[in-house]
């Protein structure tokens, strides 16, 4: 009995001391910040601007944390406005994933808000604020979960490498909210001052007047690789700086993330090749490339090595549109400075897409299968890759096949990464007795009024989608719009199926070409409602996503009014946004205001003339846009006008009817359709019987900055004229209006 009760004795101190260490390496554990968020001004180009800064940095501070940790983090919110935090990447129970309304309530002015969650996870991953347009003002930084070093997947050579977070973003002086607005509406502001107009003086200058002449007539805008023009493009928060502590031979392992708002970033080496080691913080088999573009809110591992003393090589970084570029140099010494990537050309691409719009507005693929970025249809515009194209064909090379047409490494000797080429060091599959619920999702989107949805359905639209605990999920996505656009799954990684079988890559991201169909899929294996959209935020903020919800599960404790919340969620895209215009001129005064929102319009249009004879008009409709790409409008209206041009005083319209030109008040219904050429036809029917039939286009491009604007009518009246756009919000005017004659003047936009 004594032994018993001494063994007894010993296991019990056995587990009390085990007990005791355990307790003392949990609190080991848990790695708390605080982070204030707060206010401050920046000055990136010259100008002072409001921006958002977290414990006084833009970037926001790097969260660094090894896997079994428990992060808690401390948000204390010193602005005048609501903010939250979004753990991008990382698998966090789903009070913690810091989206508003959706599972959390937002972190109200002046108060302190406690995220805790622990990493089951590894990788490069970012955090950056769900709330508005606050991220594209500075609410980003990088988030850094290192292995644990008896991992048994601690890739030696590796993992143990010099490691340098880094975290690429824009910046744009002009106020984001702005931005939205002006983007929804058809501003080609951001065009001229990137230097895509493409107008109808270039597209002769470069002999492409018939691309020009096709693009229009198919109803298109002209082609654009991105919507906003930045005026500054950041490497963790610069737009060059050096790391001398590099020699000649060093490894560096850098972890890049994509926090820009609506920027995907070429990125090249001058000394060497990249090799890829990781993909939205999952390891991959590493490959070497010459350069690879990172799409919005991605993340890639990559490992550079400086291959010479006393040079200091350049890392750089390049927007799609490539206006400008940033860098970072590795080394000490003469820069050696990568190639830059020249300008892309256009109308090659203007080209391209005639080719594959139909006269529906669908795209048609000419039966080519698209997917995981092998066949990317910008190649056209690279001149570094096409010229050498032709150089090779001068030379004898045959005739490529269409498929080869539009895959850059085949084309060229310089090798892009594409996502065939991502391959799991480990098998990925799901649990193969689960059973499988299958979607399918088109990417929709009108760029002529900057709405972006699914299955033609932004959020406030669609229904959440219900799934349940323990299935499989496969996703079908194909991208039936002209943009690229990288879609996020919060809370899950998924799998890519990309040729690679049981070692899918998994990922969080997937960016999708126009055309271009992917397969994904995950486990349902983590609770809660979980956001699925585009990471370009103004796609996002228009509407572009969808819900996951699963069914029956408990309520969330950080949402205690569901309804509420709901609403408050759907009101994103929902969102009005207004703009004027009024041209002063020496023959009157003439303008229009519009407040619109994904599907709604209200507009109103006005002429004053300064003498009695001219009068005023004002027409205002309030119309609903149908179908996919929104081209035709319903409406009802009424009009006004005044004027003096004799006592009882008519005319016939091209219809034999009077209109009494001198007073008139009368209600209408009307539709608007938008014809070839971007022309818009406008047929209505007023409450006193007149029938008004009317063609109409306000922004022809004849050169950079020069519009062209023309109107006629049943009622026989008629108007042309030009506008030289000076600044974003001023403009020169001519124009010549049938009842008022010809006039100068100069025109505000807003």
């Amino acid at each position: 009995m004594d032994f018993q009760s001494n063994i007894r004795q010993k296991m019990l101190q056995i587990a009390l001391l085990l007990l005791f260490f355990t307790q003392i390496n949990f609190a080991q554990k848990v790695v708390r910040y605080d982070l204030y968020v707060q206010d401050t001004v920046v000055n990136f180009t010259g100008k002072s601007r409001r921006a958002i800064a977290v414990n006084g940095m833009i970037p926001m501070p790097t969260l660094t944390f090894t896997e079994g940790d428990t992060a808690e983090i401390y948000v204390h919110n010193k602005l005048k406005e609501s903010t939250s935090l979004h753990w991008h990447g990382l698998m966090v129970p789903n009070p913690e994933d810091g989206v508003p309304y959706l599972t959390q309530m937002p972190i109200e002015p002046n108060t302190t808000y406690l995220y805790r969650f622990p990493l089951i996870q590894n990788g490069t991953h970012w955090y950056h604020s769900h709330s508005g347009l606050q991220e594209q003002i500075g609410m980003y930084g990088s988030f850094i979960i290192n292995k644990r070093t008896d991992d048994k997947k601690f890739r030696q050579g590796i993992d143990d490498l010099p490691t340098i977070p880094i975290i690429l973003s824009e910046w744009t002086d002009y106020n984001p909210n702005n931005v939205h607005r002006m983007l929804h509406n058809a501003t080609d502001w951001f065009a001229i001052k990137k230097g895509s107009t493409q107008s109808y003086a270039e597209a002769i200058g470069e002999g492409h007047f018939k691309t020009k002449v096709t693009n229009e007539w198919k109803r298109m805008l002209a082609m654009d690789v991105s919507d906003v023009y930045y005026d500054k493009f950041l490497i963790n928060g610069k737009q060059e700086s050096q790391l001398s502590e590099f020699k000649g031979g060093d490894k560096v392992r850098l972890r890049i993330s994509n926090g820009g708002a609506s920027s995907y970033f070429w990125l090249k080496y001058a000394g060497g090749k990249i090799t890829v080691v990781a993909n939205d913080g999952n390891d991959v088999e590493p490959i070497e490339v010459d350069r690879l573009l990172i799409a919005v809110s991605e993340t890639y591992d990559v490992v550079i090595t400086i291959p010479a003393e006393n040079t200091a090589f350049e890392f750089l970084v390049t927007p799609e549109d490539r206006t400008k570029s940033a860098s970072i140099f590795f080394g000490d010494g003469i820069k050696q400075l990568a190639s830059p990537l020249p300008k892309l050309q256009y109308f090659e691409g203007m080209k391209m897409m005639n080719d594959m719009m139909k006269m529906n507005g669908d795209l048609d693929d000419m039966g080519m299968q698209m997917s995981l970025n092998q066949m990317d249809m910008n190649v056209v515009m690279y001149p570094e890759i096409t010229d050498q194209k032709q150089n090779h064909n001068d030379s004898g090379m045959p005739n490529i096949n269409e498929e080869d047409r539009y895959n850059g490494n085949k084309l060229s000797d310089i090798t892009t990464l594409n996502y065939a080429m991502l391959r799991s060091p480990h098998p990925t599959n799901l649990p193969p007795s689960n059973s499988v619920k299958e979607l399918r999702f088109e990417l929709t989107g009108n760029m002529n009024r900057y709405v972006w949805s699914l299955n033609n359905k932004v959020i406030s639209e669609a229904d959440r989608i219900l799934i349940k605990k323990g299935e499989n999920v496969r996703i079908i996505l194909y991208n039936g719009s002209m943009m690229r656009h990288p879609m996020h799954l919060h809370g899950h990684d998924f799998r890519l199926l990309n040729g690679q079988g049981d070692y899918a890559p998994l990922k969080n991201i997937v960016d999708i070409m126009p055309m271009e169909t992917d397969t994904l899929e995950f486990n349902a294996n983590v609770e809660g409602d979980w956001f699925f959209h585009c990471h370009i935020l103004y796609h996002m903020m228009a509407g572009m996503g969808r819900v996951f919800s699963y069914e029956n599960q408990a309520p969330n404790p950080e949402i205690p009014n569901p309804r509420l919340a709901r609403r408050k969620l759907n009101a994103e895209d929902r969102k009005f946004h207004f703009m004027i215009q009024n041209d002063f001129a020496t023959n009157g005064n003439d303008g229009e205001a519009m407040l619109g929102n994904t599907r709604w319009s209200l507009q109103s249009e006005w002429r004053l003339g300064y003498m009695d004879m001219h009068g005023f008009e004002v027409g205002t409709h309030l119309g609903y846009f149908i179908g996919k790409m929104q081209w035709l409008m319903p409406f009802v209206g009424f009009d006004y006008r005044y004027r003096k041009q004799g006592i009882d005083f008519h005319e016939n319209n091209i219809f034999g009817q009077q209109d009494k030109k001198d007073t008139r008040k009368a209600f209408s219904l009307g539709l608007t359709y938008l014809l070839p050429m971007l022309v818009k036809f406008e047929a209505e029917v007023f409450t006193d019987g007149i029938v008004l039939l009317t063609l109409m286009r306000e922004d022809i491009p004849i050169s950079k900055r020069l519009r062209m604007a023309f109107m006629v009518n049943s009622d026989k009246e008629y108007m042309a004229g030009f506008r030289y756009i000076l600044t974003k919000n001023l403009g020169l005017s001519t124009h010549y209006d049938s009842d008022m004659g010809l006039g100068f003047g100069v025109t505000l936009n807003y």
